[in-house]
């Protein structure tokens, strides 16, 4: 059964730290050298990541899969065999190393794989996910709120609200206080 060139995903390895970079490049090349009959999509899956830094909130983007980028093109014809336009376009650009999980023959992701994998950048794409960088048992210092300024000992975590419960010393008496993760940092 032929592959429909819509379902041919490719994991395709980069040089650390320029997965935007090639994404670009590819994304210049594939208008100026009428490229988008084989090359569809280009992607490097991110979630924004917020966390505290020396007491400021920040917001970054983090990459899911580090030193790679994932490509929907028409690689493999009804035959199987490589599309040899598509195949050098792609390893002809610069910051490009290979096709993941293969030396010379690439192969589709699957597509479980590749549903999975888009479900969870739409996901994660819409919503800030604190980075979680607290295990229970840390001690932490209060930034932001009531208790700023205060040290105490995460008791619990809960990762899909992004909030922590924290003992704090109140009156002589540790309390249990719920706090989002960008209010506190490690002490």
């Amino acid at each position: 059964m032929p592959v429909a060139p819509r379902d041919q995903w490719y994991v395709v390895h980069v040089l650390s730290g320029q997965e935007m970079k090639v994404r670009d490049n590819l994304r210049r090349r594939i208008q100026s050298e009428e490229m988008a009959d084989l090359i569809f999509e280009v992607m490097v899956p991110t979630e924004r990541v917020s966390e505290v830094k020396g007491g400021r909130k920040t917001e970054t983007n983090r990459k899911f899969y580090p030193g790679y980028i994932i490509i929907n093109m028409h690689l493999l014809d009804d035959n199987n065999r490589l599309v040899d336009k598509t195949w050098y376009f792609i390893r002809e650009t610069p910051g490009v190393l290979n096709f993941a999980g293969a030396k010379d023959r690439p192969t589709p992701m699957p597509k479980r794989e590749v549903d999975n994998m888009l479900a969870q950048i739409r996901e994660r794409g819409e919503n800030v996910v604190p980075k979680i960088v607290f295990e229970v048992g840390d001690t932490v210092i209060v930034r932001d709120g009531v208790f700023e300024g205060q040290n105490g000992t995460v008791e619990e975590i809960n990762p899909e609200k992004g909030e922590l419960l924290v003992s704090v010393n109140i009156f002589g008496r540790s309390t249990p206080v719920p706090l989002e993760y960008w209010q506190v940092e490690r002490a």
